[in-house]
């Protein structure tokens, strides 16, 4: 009888063992996705900027652009021509709209703030797809914890290999996570 108890206490410990392991990597896949989901609202709200100030920059090169065909315009058809301080006014206007076209010193034009928003937004899809990934880790680590503990009550072998298995799946997820976020898509 001792035999079989003794076999019993060795199997719960090597469950025990097999719990602890998926609980320290169920707290790193946590911990990857929070990171991944903050990173993600991040670049979120730092491409929402660039955009805002993209479609400043677009406002304020309309207005530029208006005023200096509304000059050109108005002195169209005058067969003297406009005086040399409007046409300067027009040049500035001009040059004015096209500064706000692109900046490359300031990286603040709108070709440059379109580039850097694109940019932000692809880091975001990235942290997002990251941040699935490890959700779908810890969904596996947890399950497996679950089935852990049943088969330490229940010392039912096959719970055990489930538990392992869906380890082994979540172990998956979570270097993808970090390695490859966007490899797959779920």
């Amino acid at each position: 009888m001792s035999g079989g108890h003794g076999h019993v206490e060795t199997s719960n410990k090597k469950i025990a063992l097999l719990v602890a392991v998926l609980a320290a990597a169920l707290a790193i896949s946590e911990m990857g996705g929070k990171s991944s989901q903050t990173n993600a609202l991040l670049d979120h709200a730092e491409a929402s900027n660039l955009w805002n100030f993209f479609q400043a920059k677009t406002v304020r090169q309309t207005v530029v652009r208006t005023a200096a065909d509304e000059a050109e315009a108005a002195w169209k058809d005058n067969p003297q021509g406009a005086p040399a301080a409007v046409k300067a006014q027009i040049e500035r206007w001009r040059q004015t709209a096209q500064r706000y076209e692109t900046e490359p010193e300031t990286g603040e034009g709108r070709k440059e703030l379109m580039a850097r928003a694109k940019t932000k937004e692809a880091h975001r899809e990235t942290s997002l797809a990251a941040y699935h990934m490890f959700e779908y880790a810890s969904a596996s680590y947890q399950l497996a914890i679950v089935l852990a503990g049943a088969a330490a009550l229940t010392s039912v072998v096959w719970l055990t290999v489930i538990s392992c298995g869906l380890g082994i799946v979540g172990l998956g997820f979570t270097i993808l996570a970090f390695f490859a976020p966007t490899l797959i898509h779920l």
